[in-house]
């Protein structure tokens, strides 16, 4: 017969996991006790990395159900939530996500939904990129500069390049203007190569 587990995350340790214990309960999954894997954990850390999560797959077993609220309780991103599934599929578990209707993700109508999500994902990337690409070329074209901005102004390079010219001390010269002696170093190796050897 199969088990039923529940695999509830959150973030940091000020938010809880009732909510997701009581949805998973609402849904009509009834969760043994000490089947409920919880865990405080950043969403940002790949599941294989979580301490909880792997605990939860030294527990599962063939024909075991495992259950989340949301898909990003299963990944830090749509990648990592497709290595999650297919592993979870490899030891034949089924894993039903609430918040896609309760389907189970290994089934067939499971797995053309991730499929659906990866490729979502993928698009949204490249309208990112292309987007950031486009914005970066308009800002070029209309001479903005782009970048960090400087530190040391165009006006108080040029002074510093002749005070170290004149052999000024590095470090003097960044306390001076109120920044990193890395700037000055960049300034002298941008403007003044002979002063850099």
């Amino acid at each position: 017969m199969s088990r039923v587990f529940a695999y509830c995350r959150v973030s940091t340790a000020d938010q809880t996991t009732d909510n997701q214990i009581q949805q998973i309960a609402a849904e009509g999954f009834t969760v043994e006790e000490g089947r409920a894997i919880v865990e405080t954990v950043s969403g940002s850390v790949p599941a294989m990395e979580r301490k909880g999560f792997l605990s939860l797959l030294n527990k599962l077993e063939a024909s075991d159900v495992l259950v989340v609220t949301k898909l990003d309780r299963l990944g830090r991103n749509v990648m990592d939530v497709l290595t999650s599934v297919q592993r979870l599929a490899s030891m034949k578990v089924k894993v039903h996500c609430l918040a896609l209707g309760g389907v189970d993700l290994t089934s067939s109508a499971g797995k053309m939904t991730m499929g659906l999500i990866a490729v979502m994902a993928e698009f949204e990337r490249d309208l990112l990129v292309e987007r950031t690409q486009a914005g970066l070329a308009r800002a070029k074209a209309q001479g903005k500069v782009l970048g960090r901005p400087r530190s040391v102004d165009v006006q108080a390079s040029k002074q510093v390049v002749e005070r170290l010219q004149r052999g000024e001390a590095v470090a003097a010269l960044a306390r001076e203007y109120g920044t990193s002696r890395q700037s000055i170093m960049r300034i002298r190796q941008a403007q003044v190569p002979s002063l850099a050897s």
